[in-house]
């Protein structure tokens, strides 16, 4: 019975630390998901404020350097 205990105990010290380890994985990918978030949220603001983001002036509507 001793044994028996000892090895849970062992198994939820164990189950503890993995835990521990995914909660600081998880929280090191959500900085990084606000991160890129906020990245992307200032290269859009960029792009509508420099006039490409669709234009007649665009890329898209440029003639390519061969004409």
């Amino acid at each position: 019975m001793e044994s028996r205990l000892t090895e849970l105990e062992i198994k939820v010290a164990f189950q503890d630390d993995l835990l521990d380890t995914l909660n600081l994985a998880v929280a090191r990918q959500q900085r990084q998901i606000d991160l890129l978030q906020e990245q992307l949220q200032a290269l859009y603001q960029q792009m509508r404020s420099s006039g490409t983001g669709g234009g007649e002036n665009g890329p898209q509507h440029e003639l390519p350097p061969h004409y």
